[in-house]
């Protein structure tokens, strides 16, 4: 069970797009998802600070929101935090959430905009222009990594 990391502006959206725009990149993702249906999706996006994770998922179709499995944990509530990942927020809480759910030893990738939430090189990173947020073209190079980790 391959877990993805989802972050949404940047990413399911162009950051700092309209509202009208929210999740217009969604049926890139949803299209990519339903290739791999072993993967699981967990919300790292900053929006799971606002809003609770049924309402994140509800974003979802039907098929695909059953696979949203959980959230990360903020960053400001972890303990024991590796001092390799002390400046790299994001990959911190998606290692944290492995770790805890005794999923270390299971392949992951994190799909975000920001290179700089990640430690440098990180080899789980799939890396969206956070000004288009999840093109065509780069759903389909995603699918072929997804595919490769299975």
């Amino acid at each position: 069970m391959p877990i993805l990391f989802l972050d949404f502006d940047g990413v399911l959206h162009p950051e700092h797009c309209h509202e009208s725009k929210h999740f217009s990149c969604l049926p890139v993702l949803e299209d990519a998802l339903r290739q791999v249906p072993e993967w699981q999706v967990v919300i790292s996006s900053t929006w799971r600070l606002q809003k609770p994770l049924d309402q994140l998922r509800s974003r979802f179709s039907g098929d695909i929101a059953a696979r949203v499995i959980a959230d990360t944990p903020r960053f400001n509530t972890l303990i024991d935090i590796p001092a390799t990942l002390v400046s790299y927020e994001r990959e911190a809480e998606c290692q944290a959430w492995l770790r805890a759910n005794d999923m270390a030893y299971l392949p992951w990738l994190a799909w975000d905009d920001r290179s700089w939430l990640f430690r440098p090189f990180c080899k789980s990173l799939f890396l969206v222009n956070g000004k288009t947020g999840l093109t065509a073209s780069a759903g389909e190079q995603l699918k072929e990594r997804m595919r490769q980790l299975c």
